[in-house]
This record gives structure tokens, C-alpha cells and sequence, in this order.
């Protein structure tokens, strides 16, 4: 049996090991982040994720090999990311994608938007809008929508978790998101609280959690036509048998609709995935 990752999961996760709950020191995480590249799973493995601000603060340039590659997350807002950017090609560094929270829950997310897209018209590199589940989602949507159908490679990014109940949508609010984005032809991003396969109730926090398993089988039933209840339906179920069902015959075929996760771990939902028959453990036969 092969040890190739399906190409149903390439760079399914991408590597969030410096944000919570892990928040392992940058230095462990640029060591650990080699190694998954280096590792028989590395087709899984997405970019390392890192904070503007640490940049700003010349916190990466020496621990990276010119040409790696990250993902660079927007904590400085967006006025800080052409000096982040900037440090980065400096330091022979590739910015595979730039990902900023445009409002804070509750906040009407137009303005930052439009912000972040001009800074998108300017760099021309892949943006992930990170939009909360609120007030003025939808206009959001409609207006990234037709950023990229204008041409600007922009999509949009949801949290499915967090230190607060509140911020676990239902699965009948993401269903409604997922197919408000198939409705758009926009591809998304999600972040927090996926590290498993299987929608579960986590002992320690006492919160219900989105597996990721249930979202990819969501999106795929969304690319194939099915309504929010069905949707909503797969995002709700605890047996693995019928996510399972639901990705048959897709493994040797890109993911549509969820461009994947951020993951402070790796190996969590890499562990999930050979629990669940999906990928082979890295075994030879």
C-alpha cells in the first residue's frame, strides 16, 4: 500500500503550532514544522502559520531557511502587513497566503474589508478575509464574491471555535455558511477548534466541537447540490459511518468549496484520519 496522502487531504491542515491552545514557542515550531515537511504525511501539511507581529519583531528571519514557505496571519491588522511582507522577502521567505480578521464579532465587517481589499489590489498575493459568524455576513460575502470574480484572489475564512461557547456556530449556521459560499462560487477557510475528526464533546472545555470530517463531508454534499438541512445534517453527526459514506469515490480528487484548517496540532487530526481508514499510517506493503 502506498504511503501517499489522497489528494482529497493535501494540505488539508496547515501548521498553526505558535497560535492557542498549543502556543509552542516559535523556535519549537519552525523545528517541528521541518519535520512534518519532512515526514511521509507531508502532502497532508500546509504552510506554517505565523503572526505579523512576529515578524515585525525579527522573530522569524533567523530560524528559517531562505525559500520556506508560510502563511501569514494578520494579527497587526492590515497597516501592519507590507512592512511584514516586506521583512519576510528580505529574508528569501515566500508568503503563500495572507489571512486578516476584517471585524470583530458584532462589528459591520465592510469597512475592514474594503481595506483588505485594496491591500490585495496592491500585493496580489492569496487573502483570506476572516469574517464572523454575525452581523452583515452575507453583504460580506457578496462583496468578496465579487472581489474575485473581479480577479482578486481573495476567499473567506470562519472560526468554528474558540475559548467562548459563543463562538461554536451550530451546525445549521455553518451549513448556511457553507452553502452561502457554494452559492458564490467562493471557496473558504476555517480555524479553531477542528482538531478531530468527529463532532465531539470535549471533557475539558465542555464544548461541543466540529470535526473535520463532518465539514469536509458537508462540503463536498454543498458541491454536489444539497440543501442547508443536509448539510446541516452531516455537520451534526457523531457516527463516522455515514461522513465516510459521504466522501467515497472522492479520494483521488481535490477538495471542493474548503480550501482546509488551522491546526495548532498535526499529528491530532493526522491520527484521526488513520482511525478512520482514510489514510494508511505511513505503512508499506
Amino acid at each position: 500500500m502506498s504511503t501517499q496522502v489522497p489528494a482529497l487531504f493535501h494540505g488539508l491542515v496547515d501548521d498553526a503550532a505558535v497560535f492557542p491552545p498549543g502556543s509552542s514557542p516559535l523556535p519549537e515550531a519552525v523545528v517541528a514544522h521541518r519535520a512534518h515537511r519532512a515526514s511521509w504525511y507531508t502532502d497532508l501539511v500546509g504552510p506554517l502559520l505565523v503572526p505579523a507581529s512576529a515578524v515585525l519583531a525579527g522573530d522569524l528571519g533567523e530560524l528559517v531557511d531562505p525559500g520556506s514557505v508560510v502563511g501569514l496571519i494578520g494579527d497587526t491588522g492590515v497597516g501592519g502587513l507590507p512592512a511584514a511582507l516586506s521583512q519576510l522577502a528580505e529574508d528569501g521567505i515566500v508568503v503563500r497566503q495572507v489571512e486578516v480578521a476584517v471585524a470583530k464579532r458584532g462589528e459591520d465587517p465592510q469597512a475592514g474589508l474594503t481595506h483588505l481589499l485594496a491591500f490585495a489590489r496592491s500585493w496580489h498575493l492569496d487573502v483570506y478575509a476572516e469574517i464572523p459568524l454575525t452581523f452583515g455576513l452575507l453583504g460580506a460575502l457578496d462583496t468578496v464574491a465579487e472581489a474575485r470574480a473581479a480577479g482578486l484572489p481573495v476567499a473567506a475564512k470562519f472560526r468554528t471555535g474558540g475559548l467562548a461557547a459563543e463562538l461554536f456556530p451550530t451546525p445549521a449556521e455553518l451549513a448556511a455558511v457553507i452553502c452561502a459560499c457554494r452559492d458564490r462560487a467562493l471557496s473558504f477557510k476555517l480555524t479553531a477548534g477542528l482538531h478531530h475528526a468527529v463532532r465531539h464533546l470535549d471533557p475539558v472545555t465542555g464544548f461541543t466541537h466540529h470535526g473535520f470530517a463532518n465539514v469536509l463531508a458537508a462540503a463536498i454534499a454543498a458541491a454536489e447540490g444539497a440543501g442547508v438541512p443536509r448539510v446541516a445534517e452531516l455537520l451534526t453527526a457523531t457516527d463516522p459511518r455515514p461522513l465516510l459514506q459521504a466522501v467515497e469515490g472522492w479520494a483521488d480528487t481535490t477538495r471542493p468549496l474548503w480550501v482546509g484548517f488551522g491546526s495548532c496540532s498535526i499529528l491530532e487530526p493526522l491520527t484521526d484520519l488513520i482511525r478512520l481508514g482514510l489514510v494508511n499510517g505511513g505503512f508499506e506493503a
